[in-house]
């Protein structure tokens, strides 16, 4: 079962294809393969910020 990997919550939401909301921090995940591929945290705004570089490895971050 998919895990947040900011707070490691099971509460998330599905948000589009391949895309899932954690209700418990408040960040956005991009699913590929069964893995997490990018991790975005939303702003006031709705914008989104990109946190791959707390939550991916390097080898992660050369696939996007």
């Amino acid at each position: 079962m998919l895990r947040c990997p900011s707070c490691n919550s099971h509460d998330l939401g599905k948000v589009g294809t391949n895309q899932f909301y954690c209700w418990n921090c408040f960040v956005e995940l991009t699913v590929a393969g069964g893995e997490i591929s990018a991790v975005f945290q939303v702003e006031e705004d709705g914008s989104l910020s990109s946190l791959n570089d707390l939550f991916l490895d390097e080898s992660d971050q050369a696939a996007l």
